[in-house]
This record gives C-alpha cells, sequence and structure tokens, in this order.
C-alpha cells in the first residue's frame, strides 16, 4: 500500500497563503495521477485538484483561481500553492491517488492528512 505524508497546514488569517506538501511511495508517480483533497467540518470530502503523469492538471470549482498544483523535483512529491485564502477553505487537506483527472471513487486508504485553519 502507498503511504502518504501531508504537511504544511497551518492556522492563518483570510487573504493569506499556505503551501502543502505531498510525498507518497517510491515510484507511485509513475503510474498514478494524484491529487489533493478537502474535508472540511461537516461536509463530505471531495477533490481539490489533481495532476496526471502526463502534467495534465485538474481543479474542481473549489480548487479554481486560487490554487496552483505541481509536481516537486524531488520524485513523488506533489505541492498545493494556496492564494487569497478564504474561511471556506478551512478543513483537513490530504494528497491520494485519482481514478480519473476529476476524481471518481474516493481512495480506501488515507494518509493523516494536514489542517488549515483560515479566520476572519
Amino acid at each position: 500500500q502507498v503511504k502518504l505524508e501531508e504537511s504544511g497546514g497551518d492556522s492563518v488569517q483570510a487573504g493569506g497563503s499556505l503551501k502543502l506538501s505531498c510525498t507518497a511511495s517510491q515510484n507511485f508517480f509513475s503510474y498514478n495521477g494524484m491529487g489533493w483533497y478537502r474535508q472540511a467540518p461537516g461536509k463530505e470530502r471531495e477533490l481539490i485538484a489533481s495532476i496526471l503523469s502526463t502534467g495534465f492538471t485538474y481543479y474542481s470549482p473549489p480548487g479554481k483561481g486560487r490554487f496552483t498544483i505541481s509536481r516537486g523535483d524531488v520524485e513523488n512529491s506533489i505541492y498545493l500553492q494556496m492564494n487569497d485564502l478564504k474561511p471556506e477553505d478551512t478543513g483537513v487537506y490530504y494528497c491520494n491517488k485519482v481514478a480519473s483527472y476529476f476524481g471518481g471513487p474516493l481512495p480506501h486508504v488515507w494518509g493523516q492528512g494536514t489542517q488549515v485553519t483560515v479566520s476572519l
């Protein structure tokens, strides 16, 4: 099973920025697309952004315009640059594989996630 580790979450003021980091098991990105998911308080877990092995990127409405997903220079790492953060961005962010570029069925195994809290 893939090992996933997320970091970079913090408590910030509205309008601030954060950069989340994710590392996965060796060679995982050679076979799978990866994405960032968010679980907001009281809401379902949803895909925010994804990146495929081809470099193609996708953003769901909550992530479009203010967030940027990228692959790191280090093997099996991805990042999520988050700008102009808003209170509704608050939640636990997870990285994981995607069944398709727009998400598809949710994976069964997850890492610890990283908490993002945006205050007014």
